[in-house]
């Protein structure tokens, strides 16, 4: 049994090849337009899932560029208090090889501890520097001060901050108060120089002969620590730099799974819109008139 084939039909047909030939024009054009390859994920199902994890991980990886660049801000600005610091403790060691002279009188002496008093409060005030409102030598308490005018005792938090720099890595940044001044009658630097104002109020020529050694332990402990924060800069920009490097490949990756190839996509346009306007033409010389054309 034969099936007759009607006009509507066959018009139904024309369209649906139309419609499938225009669909195609239009998804050609929206790569070409948007300069992707993928303009949604039933585009191409696997590449862009690729495409979603390489983003994931460029993500990441300018995340940890941004905690590094907020790191090296904290080291700069604790490497500049730490020169200053080491800058008071060298005059200081000055004016106690002056004052421990047994040809300085009492009266010069007293002269030079009210300069180490002024020196001992700049190297606190040093100490409490800060880098975008948050007090580097703290610790993790970093919405105050270290030190306080008038007391010597560390005010700050035990644990170091840290940034990740890389996955599953941290590093502390900034420094503790208390490591590198100390905090009271301890030992430490701040303590060695009160003791030292004590022994100038005195007139102590012997125990301040003596001070010159301590000062020059404080000095080299001071040198260490500003070592250690120059390799801590070292080892920030050095994954800073590798950081760059992931993002430069990831981005090209990137672009080799989303991007469009311009001129590949103008040769499928043009073909596809040469296919579509002969498609126009076929269809209209196959549609015959109906004969409500020729009552028309």
């Amino acid at each position: 049994m034969s099936t007759r084939i009607t006009t509507g039909m066959t018009q139904r047909n024309i369209l649906a090849d139309l419609n499938r030939v225009n669909d195609r024009l239009n998804r050609t054009y929206q790569k070409i337009s948007s300069n992707k390859e993928i303009t949604r994920p039933s585009d191409d199902p696997f590449n862009a899932s690729r495409a979603l994890a390489l983003r994931t991980s460029m993500e990441s990886t300018q995340q940890y560029q941004r905690n590094i660049q907020d790191a090296l801000g904290w080291q700069e600005n604790a490497e500049i208090a730490l020169s200053d610091i080491t800058d008071a403790v060298l005059r200081a060691r000055v004016l106690v090889v002056e004052a421990a002279s047994d040809s300085t009188p009492p009266e010069a002496r007293l002269a030079i501890a009210a300069e180490l008093d002024q020196l001992i409060e700049s190297i606190k005030q040093n100490a409490n520097a800060t880098y975008r409102g948050r007090y580097v030598f703290a610790g993790t308490a970093t919405d105050a001060p270290p030190y306080i005018a008038g007391n010597d005792i560390y005010q700050g938090s035990p644990d170091d901050v840290e940034r990740q720099i890389g996955p599953g890595v941290a590093l502390p940044i900034g420094l503790l108060g208390n490591a590198v001044l100390g905090s009271g009658a301890d030992g430490k630097l701040l303590a060695v120089m009160r003791d030292v104002s004590t022994h100038l109020a005195a007139n102590d020529g012997a125990a301040l002969r003596a001070d010159i050694g301590l000062l020059d332990v404080k000095e080299d402990e001071l040198l260490g620590v500003r070592a250690l924060n120059g390799a801590r800069q070292n080892r920030l920009e050095a994954a800073l730099s590798r950081l760059t490097e992931v993002e430069e490949s990831t981005l090209k990756q990137l672009s080799e799974t989303e991007d469009v190839d311009i001129a590949k996509a103008m040769i499928e346009f043009s073909s596809q819109q040469a296919a579509y306007q002969a498609a126009l033409k076929a269809g209209a010389s196959i549609v015959q008139p109906s004969l409500m054309d020729f009552l028309r």
